[in-house]
């Protein structure tokens, strides 16, 4: 069956503040290590309520330090909120303590607000536009070492110099990254989860215009879906009507923590509301174990995936380690999965 990973954005409730949020996290960790899950990805976010992550190279640090098997790595890092020689320091630190172990995925957004983002740059040497290839070249001589003649980086040694930068990848809800990680030779993880262009055309691109580099020598494509499974499908419901309303409440540019079944339940929704969250749930996968493999595995057929990430945005922290431990169960058949980049 096709690998399974697990995306993790530490989710604040209204029952569970972000502090307890990242020790959730520490915890869904360990289970998803001992479930035979491959990677657990961390999503960096700033400024968003429902969202405890700032800070993804820490939090990789403390999970990798209590887990065994699974590779843990960023999914990702905002590259246009950092230097990238940080970037580039903080993973080979990473990749020194936990060999083999560490991945590091790269995204083009800032994963924030505007003025949020303004905030986290503004010490920073600013430019004009979208300056991430910039940046993202920048990374890779950080590793390479390639310099122009009489660059005056080309004397600077990112440090620790005897370790390398983990496995990279590109993160894309778009054709722009798709495209972009195949013509440099990097690894592709694609967000359907909340991605309105087409899964399919993205990573089948990827995959066709795919070009061997020192970084990969085939292609390994990632779909990041969103679900909810749960021992019965109205349980799973049950569950999944948090996702609902966070996402209505974010398609009228409302944050908030996320809500319980109870609140979802007892929401004043109008009849606009529920078409809107009627589409939304095109792109959910909600049900029984043997429900969510009749709509993902065509999904994963026609994108031609090597791997599945699943993140799921459940209020009750038990309920979401069932979650993973049902699919895990039913699509591993408890084997556990080898920890390859």
């Amino acid at each position: 069956m096709i690998p399974l990973s697990l995306l993790d954005l530490a989710f604040v409730t209204t029952g569970t503040p972000p502090s307890a949020a990242l020790r959730n996290s520490i915890d869904l960790a360990r289970h998803a290590d001992r479930l035979g899950y491959r990677r657990y990805w961390i999503a960096e976010h700033h400024n968003l309520p429902s969202v405890a992550i700032a800070a993804p190279d820490i939090l990789i640090g403390q999970i990798a330090a209590v887990t065994q098997n699974i590779r843990v790595g960023s999914g990702g890092v905002m590259l246009p909120n950092h230097a990238p020689l940080v970037v580039a320091e903080r993973f080979r630190t990473l990749e020194a303590l936990f060999p083999g172990r560490i991945d590091l995925g790269i995204g083009r957004a800032p994963g924030t607000d505007g003025v949020t983002a303004v905030a986290l740059r503004r010490r920073q040497d600013r430019r004009d536009g979208d300056d991430f290839l910039e940046r993202l070249q920048e990374l890779v001589l950080w590793e390479t070492g390639g310099w122009p003649a009489n660059h005056p980086f080309g004397n600077v040694v990112a440090m620790p110099s005897d370790a390398h930068l983990p496995p990279l990848y590109l993160l894309g809800s778009s054709d722009y990254s798709a495209e972009l990680a195949a013509r440099i030779g990097m690894g592709f993880a694609f967000a359907h989860h909340f991605a309105t262009y087409d899964a399919v055309a993205a990573m089948r691109s990827y995959r066709d215009k795919f070009q061997p580099s020192g970084w990969r020598e085939r292609p390994l494509a990632i779909l990041a879906i969103a679900a909810v499974c749960a021992d019965t499908e109205a349980e799973s419901e049950r569950l999944a009507s948090s996702m609902d309303l966070n996402w209505l409440r974010r398609s009228y540019g409302e944050y908030h923590v996320l809500p319980s079944p109870e609140e979802a339940a007892a929401y004043p929704y109008a009849e606009a509301d529920r078409v809107r969250m009627r589409k939304s749930r095109e792109r959910l996968f909600v049900g029984t174990p043997d429900m969510i493999e009749a709509r993902l595995m065509p999904l994963v057929e026609a994108t031609q995936a090597d791997e599945v990430m699943i993140t799921s945005a459940i209020y009750d922290h038990a309920a979401r380690k069932r979650s993973y431990e049902l699919i895990a169960g039913h699509f591993m058949a408890g084997a556990r999965v080898a920890t390859s980049a």
